[in-house]
């Protein structure tokens, strides 16, 4: 099997993993699982494993991280703004529609992005930026209203944490750009994930939140933290190293894909024709974008 074989295969399953996590997230809120609660299990639970995997790989890098108070100060920051609201406005994204619905509506994070970089740099889009803006807004109308101006199909609350999330999402993106390219993605995420946890703790309930546990229940938290968040993660970062990140960011959209399918097939959510044709020009929208960035990246290539 070749690489680029290899790295396409891995970053579907991390798509597809992905999808499944917010799925699970979903049916542990129906199960009595608080929005905030379960923002703080995943912070700790997630923060915890990949601080634990430092601890046995590279101790040496963590203690200068920790000794680094500008460092940690930059860290809190993600911790606080990127990941706790990100996390916290998904969730609850998902409580107030469903998985599927909430995830395509946080996909509309990259024409976000660029409609900034455009508005930032003073920079006209292009014809193919204008046409992912447009498919973008037009998505979003069509999953909130099904294209009737006097009503909403998605409740208002569901529709604005949706793009909430979409924001925070950016946020998530943007903030640690230097971070990580000074100590990894894997530090700067677990010990943002320790803060935002440990922040949130005296005020999300966890302490005395009484547990219902069952088999469904320890499922679904194994699909919201070790598949949907350390097994994507990690087989993400492996398949983007195969085939490069443009590419890779290009085959993750299978993700709002797949938690539909999760949604129809483990929660019973019903979903219109309509649904999905805004849910498709969501997607066309980001897969635009990724598209021009794959072309440049070739035309760089070759000069």
């Amino acid at each position: 099997m070749s690489n680029t074989t290899k790295g396409t295969i891995l970053t579907l399953i991390a798509g597809i993993a992905w999808g499944l996590s917010g799925t699970s997230g979903q049916y542990l809120m129906e199960q009595g699982f608080p929005v905030l609660v379960l923002t703080n299990i995943r912070l700790l639970l997630v923060g915890g494993l990949l601080l634990g995997y430092l601890l046995l790989t590279d101790r040496k890098k963590l203690k200068a991280m920790l000794r680094d108070r500008q460092t940690l100060g930059s860290i809190l920051l993600f911790a606080l703004f990127g990941l706790l609201l990100n996390q916290f406005s998904y969730l609850k994204s998902i409580y107030e529609s469903n998985a599927g619905t909430a995830t395509v509506l946080q996909y509309v994070c990259p024409v976000g992005i660029l409609a900034y970089t455009c508005i930032k740099d003073r920079v006209a889009p292009t014809l193919t930026e204008l046409l992912s803006i447009i498919l973008a807004i037009g998505g979003t109308f069509l999953i909130a209203t099904h294209g009737q101006l006097n009503q909403l199909t998605v409740t208002p609350a569901g529709l604005f944490w949706g793009l909430f999330a979409a924001f925070t999402y950016a946020l998530y993106i943007l903030i640690p750009i230097q971070l990580i390219k000074s100590w990894g993605s894997i530090p700067v995420i677990g010990i943002g994930m320790m803060m935002a946890g440990s922040a949130l703790t005296p005020f999300s309930g966890l302490l005395h939140f009484h547990w219902k546990l069952s088999m469904e229940v320890y499922l679904s938290l194994a699909g919201i933290i070790l598949i949907g968040t350390i097994l994507a993660y990690t087989l993400f970062l492996k398949g983007a190293s195969l085939v490069g990140p443009v590419k890779s960011s290009l085959l993750a959209a299978v993700e709002p894909i797949s938690a539909v399918f999760f949604a129809f097939a483990i929660m019973h959510e019903r979903f219109y024709l309509i649904d999905f044709a805004g849910m498709a020009m969501i997607l066309i929208a980001v897969l635009l974008i990724s598209l021009k960035d794959l072309v440049l990246e070739k035309k760089k290539g070759l000069l």
